[in-house]
């Protein structure tokens, strides 16, 4: 049985990440990190593969998360190679991303969040001795990956991207084990609120008085993004609704939420190189994007492309889950208002249940990759950015 609360945290997410990338929004990263909460939710998840299937988790995780990738590297790294980029053995890295793969100067600015992919590949790949170490010690093992970005951040910071976003990260994912195991919700609400309120004011702290370029854009501040983020994750999981059937007594945001979370790759690989894009050619025509009517043409624009892309690419998600491929996830709308799962039976109350555990679904891909981004390390894709 679907989560239908991690559904809409991660439909959430992934909308709006997009906004972000279209808007340049900084405040978007402090109201909403939709990050860390992926990492969270994607933690949950692989800790639910675990239980079920042991290590072999791990081979259908990557059964889930690299198909779309390949997808776009079939299409775009033909066309880095036409365009100067030197042919090498790292190529290899876009069939298995465990460093970030190699670009030409458009192709790390377009395929930027490939950076996220490399990540969750990581989490994935540690996460059976992860999880061992986590039911055994887990309040050392929550807290390890801070230390570590402590350690990066004031005493290493020429140190590889992945292990930096182990410390700024990881943490997430070890908040995602609590929430599966049920720590979160035997804890309780003054205890959750008492941690989280000092180490929130703390991030806000830091993040006030350590601005980056673009000011309080979480991206900039990684000691502030790990400590607002924690109490972030921390209650929006741990305080979880009893239900969220009213997202399923709507039958077009039923709609949304399942379309969003069945094409989640696809959205995420697409949505750069539509942003960039389209930024160029409105630029290109006097729009400029600091305008109110520049910045609704560029998310009406992208949002026409990616719903394109969806419709072309997204049957790729449904093989590597080994469903029957379909143009839109969900059925008719009509269908899901009438369905038994969309409206509670008459005269029956509402559960007082928690949400079952994660269902075996597809990675939880957004990030808040900086909408302009840098080339990445040995000229491959931009390995920083929330």
């Amino acid at each position: 049985m679907r989560n239908r609360y991690y559904d809409l945290l991660r439909c959430l997410a992934i909308v709006r990440v997009v906004v972000y990338h279209v808007t340049h929004w900084a405040f978007l990263t402090l109201a909403f990190p939709a990050m860390s909460l992926m990492f969270a939710l994607g933690g949950a998840l692989m800790a639910g593969s675990l239980e079920r299937g042991g290590a072999a988790a791990i081979g259908r995780r990557l059964r889930r998360l690299l198909p779309s990738l390949w997808l776009v590297a079939a299409i775009f790294v033909p066309a880095m190679l036409l365009t100067g980029l030197v042919p090498s053995w790292r190529l290899a890295l876009w069939v298995l991303p465990l460093a970030d793969p190699p670009a030409n100067t458009w192709g790390a600015l377009v395929l930027s969040v490939v950076w996220y992919l490399r990540d969750y590949l990581w989490f994935v790949l540690v996460s059976p001795p992860a999880y061992w170490l986590f039911r055994r010690w887990p309040v050392p093992t929550v807290l390890a990956p801070y230390l570590l970005l402590a350690v990066v951040e004031f005493g290493y910071p020429e140190a590889p991207g992945v292990l930096r976003d182990f410390g700024l990260y990881f943490g997430a994912w070890l908040l995602g084990f609590a929430q599966h195991d049920g720590m979160l919700r035997r804890m309780s609400r003054r205890l959750m609120v008492a941690i989280a309120l000092p180490t929130a004011a703390l991030g806000a702290a830091w993040i006030f008085t350590h601005q980056g370029p673009r000011g309080y854009d979480l991206n900039d501040v990684p000691a502030g993004n790990a400590l607002w983020s924690f109490a972030f994750v921390l209650l929006v999981l741990g305080l979880a609704p009893p239900s969220v059937a009213w997202v399923d007594r709507r039958a077009v945001l039923r709609r949304a939420v399942t379309v969003v979370n069945s094409r989640a790759l696809t959205i995420y690989l697409w949505h750069m190189p539509f942003v960039i894009a389209v930024d160029a050619l409105l630029s290109g025509l006097g729009l400029a994007h600091s305008s109110a009517l520049g910045l609704a043409a560029r998310l009406a624009a992208v949002a026409v492309l990616v719903a394109g892309a969806v419709m072309l690419f997204g049957w790729v998600e449904d093989l590597a889950a080994r469903r029957p491929p379909c143009l839109l996830p969900g059925g008719p709308i009509a269908a899901a208002a009438r369905s038994p799962a969309a409206q509670p039976p008459a005269g029956r109350p509402p559960t007082g249940r928690r949400p079952a555990a994660l269902p075996p679904a597809g990675p939880a891909v957004p990030s808040d990759h900086t909408a302009r981004p840098t080339a990445g390390e040995r000229g491959g894709v931009s390995s920083r950015g929330q």
